[in-house]
């Protein structure tokens, strides 16, 4: 029976190249037609259905060619669930994060502290900013834009910028302290990967990341000089009904102070962010004890939290602008995104069992002769191993073997190819619907990805760079002896 569903390993073919990129270009379609027919916000109402879709096509296609077998779809799945499934813990206590941290005061005592402090004209520029260094102390873009994004989400929208260009630089900020910290789980893979040394990758990095951050800078600094912004009543009416409504501390950022640590002290991300979610909930208590009857009800004090951090909770401030900052949608507000990471999973598993992403790979490398051209697809192949796996970890894994022996041949150093793979992976991760990344940042923020896509300057000219500095041959130096490590073949 197996070998009616499944051909024997030894029968397996090598799918064409333009048979694999039908699932691909089959998922493009459908999500452009409910962009064009919807609007953005449908897309994570029906990504899963056309992700799954897209993976039954490809196992339909994979059956017809003979492409895939029991062990290579089982290889397949381990692949991605291996660095997808951790996710889902993660955004669960992302959600918890996010409800416990409004609710105890955080959010709202940095949002009045903000309002006080920034001056709205250079409002983008200090959040992309802050959110960069911030990124480049604890190692992660998820920790920081979960947390400190929030509250620059808040502040900005008080200050009456657009949804799209708040979230363009928190994400530009935090994805560039990510990439330029040794403390980065992804520049770390980038660099071994490709068997360079983490401070070196780091270091040639700057060549372009550098320009990308101060041209994201520039675009946000001329976005809050032509912007109007709200009025100082208008502000002073929405501080107003946070002081009435929250205790107002600086107390309160002793929560946020022990998340910091736990991340400069390279706790993992889960844990910092579970021990986030518990001081977040001891927070209400202390901080916020009148609030307590509100969320509780009828029920005993752990009951009326946990259906708190399950459940959507609304607060009635007076404004309704503020109303709908200090809302929260709990657990069952994160279900959709991590039905969303599961399905995105199985399309990435089926296209690697099936051999499709090999395929597609092996006809990107073959012929790659000059520099220019290897960095270009090298660029182009991170992009689209980002849409197919739906996870930066396992691109830039697949990514750098790929590529290692083609940089040899070409007698380029490998440093060059971990930068355009970090170039093109880690920061662009963010801008697809579907990846774990883009999935978890639009949840986050409140902003879908296709929304804040444009105005995430820094993700998008990062790969940019790559490809010029390799077209003008910029501090590339070619040695037929750069690589030590022994090749190892594409995955």
């Amino acid at each position: 029976m197996n070998n009616v569903f499944f051909p024997p390993s030894g029968a397996l073919r090598r799918p064409a190249p333009a048979l694999s990129l039908l699932p691909i270009i089959f998922l493009l379609v459908m999500l452009v037609g409910i962009i064009a027919s919807g609007g953005a916000d449908l897309i994570n109402t029906y990504s899963p259905v056309i992700l799954l879709s897209a993976a039954a096509l490809s196992l339909l296609l994979g059956r017809l060619g003979h492409s895939y077998s029991a062990r290579s779809l089982r290889t397949g799945l381990q692949r991605s669930a291996v660095q997808i499934l951790p996710a889902v813990p993660m955004l669960l206590c992302i959600s918890m994060v996010a409800t416990t941290w409004m609710l105890s005061g955080v959010v709202p005592t940095l949002i009045v502290y903000g309002l006080n402090i920034i001056h709205p004209t250079y409002f983008l520029v200090i959040a992309c900013a802050v959110c960069g260094a911030v990124s480049v102390l604890t190692g992660s873009s998820w920790s920081t834009i979960a947390t400190i994004g929030v509250a620059f989400m808040g502040i900005g929208t008080v200050l009456g910028y657009s949804e799209a260009w708040i979230a363009g630089a928190i994400i530009s900020g935090a994805y560039f302290g990510d990439k330029m910290s040794p403390l980065s789980d992804t520049t770390v893979v980038a660099s071994s990967a490709c068997g360079v040394d983490l401070f070196k990758h780091i270091r040639y990095m700057m060549l372009t990341s550098v320009p990308a951050m101060a041209l994201a800078l520039a675009v946000y600094a001329t976005v809050g000089l032509w912007s109007e912004h709200g009025t100082a009543a208008g502000t002073s009416e929405i501080t107003g009904a946070l002081h009435s409504t929250f205790n107002i501390s600086p107390w309160t950022l002793a929560i946020p102070a022990v998340t910091v640590t736990l991340l400069a002290l390279r706790v993992p991300t889960l844990w910092v962010l579970a021990a986030g979610a518990a001081t977040g909930t001891a927070g209400i208590f202390a901080f916020q004890p009148h609030l307590l009857p509100l969320l509780e009800g009828d029920a005993g004090h752990i009951a009326g939290i946990a259906r708190t951090l399950w459940h959507e909770t609304s607060l009635h401030t007076g404004s309704p602008l503020l109303d709908s900052l200090a809302s929260t949608s709990g657990i069952t507000g994160m279900l959709p995104t991590i039905a969303l990471v599961l399905s995105a999973m199985i399309f990435g598993a089926v296209m690697i069992g099936t051999g499709m992403i090999s395929s597609i790979t092996h006809a990107f490398t073959r012929r790659l002769a000059r520099r220019g051209s290897i960095v270009g697809t090298t660029v182009c192949s991170g992009l689209f191993l980002n849409s197919c796996t739906a996870d930066q970890y396992l691109s830039l894994i697949i990514g750098g073997n790929m590529y290692r022996n083609v940089y040899r041949r070409a007698g380029l150093e490998p440093r060059l190819l971990s930068r355009a793979m970090e170039d093109s992976v880690s920061v662009t991760s963010v801008l697809i619907p579907w990846n774990s990344c883009g999935v978890t940042q639009s949840a986050v923020l409140g902003v879908a990805t296709i929304v804040y896509l444009p105005c995430c300057i820094f993700n998008y000219m990062s790969p940019l760079m790559s490809i010029i500095l390799a077209l003008t041959g910029f501090r590339i130096r070619s040695s037929r002896r750069a690589y030590s490590l022994p090749a190892q073949s594409p995955t």
